[in-house]
């Protein structure tokens, strides 16, 4: 492993973390028999931390599979779920396991103070409120919110609109199967802008192919479907992620200029202009655009494919070059993964180099300021331990420091956990608590992912209201 660059080296450092901190830390873990689960977007101390431990009940993932693998951690004897991510995860994680029946086993977050998400932040306010009460006119509207906004968020459109969730890997296919049973469907997808209108361009690339590639994106659909679909598709307009929206065109513009024979990633968040570039490589089999995940499983092909060819000539090495177009904390889970695939084939001819695309005008430490970072890269090297690279300072206050004093604080019953609960809001909803509303559309993805359908239930609210 060769970091290049002091922000490469800082994660390379956490990568071989302190063994007396690990032990201390598994310690804790396996007395207060609690499971941790973590986004990929954490401090690099603490993912590298966390990769190191022992303790069975520790999973690092994308939002979705972090409240999946809560309630395994709780079926199988976890006393306590502490989430390392923003509020909005932490509330997820609560939702899903009380519908799953673990509604006795707490969930904490790893601050006493708010842990926010611009883009979550972008759906509660007033220009949400009118994206959705201009959905609730329309006949026929399905609103389309991404699983990354509260409980809160999700309760109060569903109670003026009929409501699922989405995560950035199925939202294609949910787009899709619902203007499919719904055929005069309008779609209200919020609260990311980039996502939805990449949604649109998308959808407007396919509706000018043949029939027959339409119907192997999704039977149902044909091209002119697909256009019909276009003209009853609603993005909000005033929704981002900071970290993403440094993804914009000056970076696109050096990707391409330096690394178009490279593998492409980007997450559905970033622009229009990065997003393009992945997209065009995706059909090229040499990109991919989508979720986390969805960029974790196409590093991991690459490199298995690199693997599988028989050794160069001479000795020479073969070099898998992945531009990462998301969030610099992928890269903890990366190399663990790109790490055990070349052990395992038994290769040290295969080099994976990880490129960060950097902003001119990325983000810098400002200690004092609300955020506590500003615009403008730090010195003038692009990615660098105090910032410069994409990196997310809501994430970011979740720490290894942070997670040893939460678990103290449940090993002593201290008072503090109030604070670490999920921070709900208090009011109802339609009669019900808001974590019993706001579960309501995450039911109904999870009926879609099982059956591959609308829930019957969904369809006829849609119909009825």
């Amino acid at each position: 492993m060769v970091p290049l660059g002091s922000f490469a080296e800082a994660q390379a450092t956490f990568l071989h973390p302190d063994q007396a901190s690990i032990a201390a830390l598994d310690a804790r873990l396996q007395a207060t028999g609690a499971g941790v689960v973590a986004h990929f977007y954490m401090d690099a101390e603490l993912q590298g931390a966390l990769f190191a431990c022992k303790h069975p009940h520790i999973h690092i993932a994308d939002s979705l599979q972090m409240a999946d693998r809560a309630v395994a951690m709780a079926a199988a004897g976890a006393r306590a779920i502490l989430v390392a991510g923003v509020d909005f995860m932490s509330e997820n994680v609560r939702a899903v396991l009380d519908h799953a029946g673990h509604a006795e086993v707490p969930v904490y977050r790893l601050a006493t103070e708010p842990i926010g998400c611009s883009l979550a932040e972008s759906a509660e306010r007033p220009a949400y409120g009118a994206f959705l009460a201009e959905a609730a006119r329309t006949p026929h509207s399905l609103h389309v919110v991404y699983i990354n906004t509260s409980l809160r968020v999700k309760a109060l459109a569903h109670e003026r609109v009929p409501t699922i969730t989405c995560t950035s890997s199925n939202v294609v296919q949910t787009v899709l199967q619902a203007t499919a049973q719904v055929p005069d469907l309008h779609v209200w997808y919020g609260p990311d802008t980039y996502m939805g209108e990449n949604l649109r361009t998308l959808f407007t690339a396919w509706s000018v192919r043949c029939d027959a590639d339409v119907r192997a994106l999704h039977p149902a659909h044909d091209a002119a479907s697909l256009r019909g679909l276009l003209e009853r598709f609603h993005p909000f307009q005033q929704g981002v992620c900071v970290v993403h929206h440094l993804f914009g065109a000056s970076v696109a513009a050096r990707v391409r200029r330096e690394h178009g024979d490279d593998l492409l990633t980007a997450h559905l968040e970033v622009p229009g202009e990065m997003f393009a570039l992945a997209a065009d490589a995706q059909q090229r089999g040499r990109g991919v655009v989508g979720s986390t995940s969805n960029i974790l499983d196409f590093i991991g092909r690459h490199v298995d494919a690199a693997v599988a060819l028989p050794a160069r000539v001479g000795g020479a090495a073969s070099v898998v070059r992945v531009v990462l177009g998301t969030e610099a904390g992928m890269v903890t889970s990366i190399v663990r993964s790109v790490q055990a695939r070349l052990r395992a084939g038994g290769r040290d001819d295969v080099h994976v180099e990880v490129v960060f695309p950097v902003a001119a005008d990325a983000v810098t430490a400002a200690p004092g300021t609300e955020l506590g970072v500003v615009p403008g890269a730090a010195q003038a090297e692009g990615c660098s331990v105090a910032g410069g690279c994409a990196t997310c300072p809501y994430m970011k206050k979740n720490s290894l420091d942070a997670l040893f004093e939460a678990l103290d604080d449940v090993a002593a019953g201290r008072p503090r956990l109030a604070d670490l609960l999920p921070r709900l809001a208090p009011h109802r909803v339609g009669g019900r608590s808001v974590a019993e509303a706001g579960s309501v559309p995450i039911v109904h993805m999870r009926e879609f992912q099982r059956t591959g359908r609308l829930p019957e239930a969904l369809v006829a609210d849609v119909l009825a209201r």
